[in-house]
């Protein structure tokens, strides 16, 4: 299995608009990758290495504090946004049936005026670098949906009205920095990873990589390591827009192995997961039943009761 590059150029976020000509090519190149391998590497999106660099190092300075440092900004502090926040380590469990995963990452979810946001020491940029790269995800995240629904001969505002509340506390929509710190294997748990098989909850996910170690399930059951290509954007469709297309588009498991054996290096990762707005109401776009209606709110705290576990 090969995951397909596309080249975004004539869509990225430096031009106004896409002739029809190139559409017509982008959305063909969407639906075979969505339709065949599930992932898609974007390239020439308009969001550069240096975006990616200034999160992630911002990101990495809030990771190295001592954990009494990073305590209130934990998940589930914020009232009107319970996904905002620092999850700590084995907290979660992205694959319920194994050990808590040797990740941590801290959760942008809400861009509310009131949200409390790390400020202290050198972390005074990282509210502006989080909001900032939130904001360029979203622009971009648009785009793609526009794409997406033309690859199935649908209007845009199928998808585009859905997603208007991107930001909000009335849409599930995260920027997700993750820090992958460094492992010594022997004494992991049986059976632990640094991040469990599984799929992808809402729309569709934007990764930005530092270094190599994802790896997808192919359809023959094998998992394949992931290169990381300087400058592209991973884009994997999650499970909701499966639900949506009726499996036109598929969602496919993923995970991220430890380290091997005297191996003592990090990995960092951006991931801007795209939900739709609380209450849209998800039915499949092709009028087939084949899944029942759902709304894209309860759909994700159901999900998010399977990986944190329930209260």
């Amino acid at each position: 299995m090969e995951i397909p590059v596309v080249d975004f150029g004539d869509y990225s976020l430096n031009e106004e608009d896409v002739p029809d000509k190139q559409l017509e090519s982008l959305s063909k190149e969407f639906k075979s990758a969505f339709t065949e391998v599930g992932f898609v590497f974007l390239k020439n999106t308009g969001i550069t290495q240096e975006e990616v660099a200034c999160v992630m190092d911002i990101s990495k300075k809030f990771f190295l504090q001592p954990d009494e440092l990073k305590q209130p900004f934990s998940r589930k502090s914020f009232l009107n946004s319970p996904n905002h926040g620092w999850v700590s380590l084995e907290t979660e469990k992205l694959n319920p049936r194994r050990p808590g995963d040797l990740k941590e990452s801290f959760n942008t979810s809400s861009l509310h005026p009131d949200i409390k946001w790390p400020s202290s020491g050198n972390l005074k940029s990282f509210q502006e670098f989080q909001t900032s790269f939130f904001q360029r995800c979203k622009e971009l995240s648009l785009r793609v949906l526009r794409v997406m629904a033309h690859s199935l001969g649908l209007d845009p505002e199928v998808f585009l009205s859905t997603h208007r509340l991107i930001g909000t506390d009335k849409n599930g929509t995260t920027l997700r920095s993750l820090y992958y710190p460094p492992v010594n294997c022997e004494n992991a748990k049986e059976g632990q990873l640094r991040c469990g098989e599984h799929s992808d909850y809402g729309t569709f996910t934007l990764l930005f990589q530092s270094s190599e170690g994802l790896q997808v399930r192919a359809r023959s059951g094998e998992f394949i390591s992931v290169p990381c290509i300087p400058g592209a954007i991973l884009i994997n469709i999650a499970d909701l827009m499966q639900r949506w297309t009726s499996d036109q588009f598929i969602s496919v498991l993923h995970r991220v192995l430890l380290p091997s054996v005297g191996d003592s290096s990090t990995r960092q990762s951006l991931a801007f997961f795209v939900h739709p707005d609380d209450e849209a109401l998800i039915t499949c776009c092709d009028n087939s039943n084949k899944y029942p209606p759902i709304t894209a709110g309860d759909y994700l705290t159901e999900r998010f009761n399977d990986s944190y576990g329930r209260s």
